[in-house]
C-alpha cells in the first residue's frame, strides 16, 4: 500500500483522500484545527449554527460526478432544496429590489422588463454562456496539464477564433457591449467576485458563470455547507483513511530530491510515500518546504500574483423574521467600478458602501436558528491584507473591523428596510483577513485563493505537481482548476489522474453503478 499524507482538513484535503483510499493508498490526513473544513468551516453559539465560508452550491454535476466515482450520489449523501428565487438584489434605499429567477425564460423576461431588447440579448449572452461551460468543463477543468495533447486537439483548435476574443477582454467589456441597465450589468458581472476577482481584471470567458445561476439553478443543502464537508469525510474515513485533527504539519520531509513524509508541530513524522498538500501553495512552498532549493513557487514567483480579494464576515443571529431576505442577497454599491478599485487598486481600502452579500439559510433550513430567530451570514470583499485586523465575539474585534461590521449592518437595514435590525442582533461575530492569515494560513488574508485572471487560469495557473520535490502533488484553491468547492472536487481528481498517469482532459470515468 502507498503510505499518503494529505496536509489539510478542508474539502479539497477530504476529497483527495477518500478518492485514493480508495485506490488503495494508506491515507492519513492532518488538519491543524479542531474540525475539518478548512475555508468551508462552521461555527455553533445559542442554538445558531453558521457557515463561515462557501454558501452558494453550483455545478451540481461536478458534485454529483465526485460522487458517482465513489459509488454514491448527491441525493443519497445530501437533502438538495431548488432556492427560488435564485437570489435577489438590492440598491441603495429607495430603489426596488430585483428577484432573479432560474430559467433562462424567467431571466429574459425580467431583463426585458427592465431595458427593452435586453432579453433577446440575454438570451445570446446565456447561450454562449453555457457553450463555454461545456467546453470548460470537458476541456479546460479536468486537464491536469501533464501534456499539451488537449490544447493541440483540432476540435479546440477550430475554436479558437471565438476564444480569443472571450480571453482577451475583461467581463466587464463583454458585458457593457451588451446590456445598458446599471443593475443588469451588475447581475451579470458580480459572478466575477466568485472568481477572486474584479469583472474589469477577469476574461470574459468567465461569463460562463451567469449559466449556473440563471441556466442551472441555485440548490441548498439542508443543514449547511457543513453537511457536504461532513459527507466527503464520512466517504473518507470509510474507505479507510485515517482523518486527524489538531495535527499541524510544521514540515513536508524531503530526501534526495523525493518526499519521505511531514513532521508534526511537536515533533512527530508520519513517514510517506506520496504528499498531497491542500494546505495554502503560498504557506506549503515558503514555511513546510523548509529548503528554499525544494521550492517550485518560491517568495518571487507570488511578487507577480494576485490573490483574490479578502473578506470580511459578518454572522448574526437576529430575533424575529427578516422576509425583507431573500436566502441569498446581493447588495450592490451605485459605484460599481470604485467599489472595485477599493478592493484591487494602488489605494486599497474597505468599500463604503460597499457591494456586499447576504445569505439568509433560516429561509430555506429550521436547523441554523432558533425558533423565532434568523441566521444571517454577510460578505465584504475587501482589499487581501491582514492588517486590516482580526475580528471577534459580540463586538471583541479589532476597532476598525467591528466598525466596518456596524456600518455594513446599517447598510443592510437601510436598503432592505429593516430599520432595526442593529437592535435585534443577539448573537455577532465578525472574521477578517486576519483571521484567514493566521487560522488558515491564507496568502496576504485573501478568503478564496489566487484569483481567475488570464495568467492564473487554465494552463497558466500552478500545476498539481511540484517540479522540485518527487511525489509531492497539491490541490485547493490555489492550485489547478481554481476557487471553489467544486474546483476543489475536480483537484482532488486532478491529484489521482497524476498517480494514474492519466492525462485526457476529460473528468475521469465513472464506474457502473448496480440497477436497483
Amino acid at each position: 500500500m502507498t503510505r499518503t499524507v494529505i496536509v489539510g482538513g478542508g474539502i479539497a484535503g477530504l476529497a483527495t483522500a477518500a478518492l485514493l483510499a480508495g485506490e488503495g493508498h494508506d491515507v492519513t490526513v492532518c488538519e491543524e484545527l479542531a474540525e475539518v473544513g478548512g475555508r468551508a468551516g462552521s461555527w455553533e453559539r445559542d442554538g445558531f449554527r453558521f457557515d463561515t465560508g462557501p454558501s452558494w452550491y453550483l455545478m451540481p454535476e461536478v458534485f454529483e460526478h465526485f460522487f458517482a466515482l465513489l459509488g454514491t450520489s448527491a441525493a443519497e449523501q445530501l437533502d438538495l432544496v431548488p432556492l427560488r428565487p435564485a437570489y435577489r438584489v438590492f440598491g441603495p434605499h429607495g430603489t426596488d429590489p430585483l428577484d432573479v429567477v432560474s430559467g433562462r425564460a424567467e431571466a429574459i423576461a425580467l431583463f426585458e422588463s427592465i431595458e427593452p431588447g435586453a432579453g433577446a440579448r440575454l438570451d445570446a449572452y446565456l447561450e454562449s454562456a453555457a457553450d463555454a461551460y461545456r467546453l470548460s468543463v470537458t476541456r479546460f477543468l479536468y486537464d491536469p496539464y501533464t501534456t499539451t495533447a488537449g490544447l493541440r486537439d483540432p476540435a479546440l483548435l477550430r475554436r479558437l477564433p471565438q476564444l480569443l476574443p472571450l480571453l482577451t477582454r475583461t467581463l466587464a467589456d463583454h458585458v457593457e457591449a451588451r446590456f445598458t441597465d446599471p443593475r443588469l450589468r451588475q447581475i451579470l458581472e458580480y459572478p466575477a467576485v466568485f472568481l477572486g476577482g474584479s469583472p474589469y481584471g477577469v476574461p470574459s470567458l468567465y461569463h460562463l458563470m451567469s449559466h449556473l445561476d440563471m441556466n442551472d439553478g441555485v440548490l441548498y443543502p439542508r443543514g449547511g455547507f457543513t453537511e457536504v464537508i461532513a459527507a466527503i469525510a464520512r466517504l473518507a474515513r470509510g474507505r479507510g483513511a485515517e482523518v486527524r485533527t489538531e495535527a499541524p504539519v510544521e514540515e513536508i520531509l524531503v530526501l534526495d530530491g523525493a518526499t519521505r513524509g511531514v513532521r508534526l508541530r511537536g515533533g512527530e513524522i508520519i513517514p510517506a510515500d506520496v504528499v498531497v498538500s491542500t494546505a495554502d501553495l503560498h504557506h506549503t512552498e515558503t514555511q513546510l518546504l523548509t529548503q528554499a532549493s525544494d521550492r517550485t513557487y518560491p517568495e518571487k514567483w507570488w511578487d507577480r500574483r494576485t490573490p483574490s480579494p479578502g473578506a470580511l464576515l459578518v454572522l448574526l443571529g437576529v430575533r424575529g423574521e427578516l422576509p425583507q431576505l431573500a436566502h441569498h442577497s446581493l447588495l450592490f454599491a451605485p459605484k460599481w467600478r470604485e467599489n472595485f478599485e477599493s478592493i484591487f487598486g494602488p489605494d486599497a481600502r474597505i468599500p463604503s458602501p460597499a457591494s456586499l452579500y447576504v445569505c439568509r439559510p433560516s429561509a430555506t433550513d429550521d436547523t441554523v436558528a432558533p425558533e423565532g430567530h434568523e441566521n444571517l451570514f454577510v460578505l465584504v470583499p475587501v482589499p487581501a491584507d491582514p492588517g486590516l485586523g482580526r475580528g471577534g465575539v459580540d463586538g471583541g474585534g479589532d476597532a476598525a473591523i467591528e466598525a466596518a461590521a456596524d456600518e455594513v449592518i446599517a447598510q443592510i437595514a437601510q436598503w432592505c428596510a429593516i430599520p432595526d435590525l442593529a437592535e435585534r442582533v443577539v448573537v455577532r461575530r465578525t472574521i477578517a483577513p486576519g483571521d484567514f492569515a493566521d487560522d488558515l494560513h491564507s496568502w496576504r488574508g485573501n478568503a478564496l485563493g489566487l484569483a481567475h485572471t488570464l495568467r492564473q487560469s487554465a494552463v497558466f495557473r500552478p500545476r498539481n505537481a511540484s517540479r522540485r520535490v518527487r511525489d509531492l502533488y497539491y490541490a485547493g484553491t490555489s492550485a489547478l482548476p481554481g476557487i471553489g468547492l467544486p474546483m476543489c472536487l475536480i483537484s482532488a481528481e486532478l491529484v489521482l489522474k497524476r498517480l494514474r498517469g492519466d492525462s485526457s482532459p476529460g473528468p475521469v470515468a465513472e464506474p457502473a453503478r448496480a440497477a436497483v
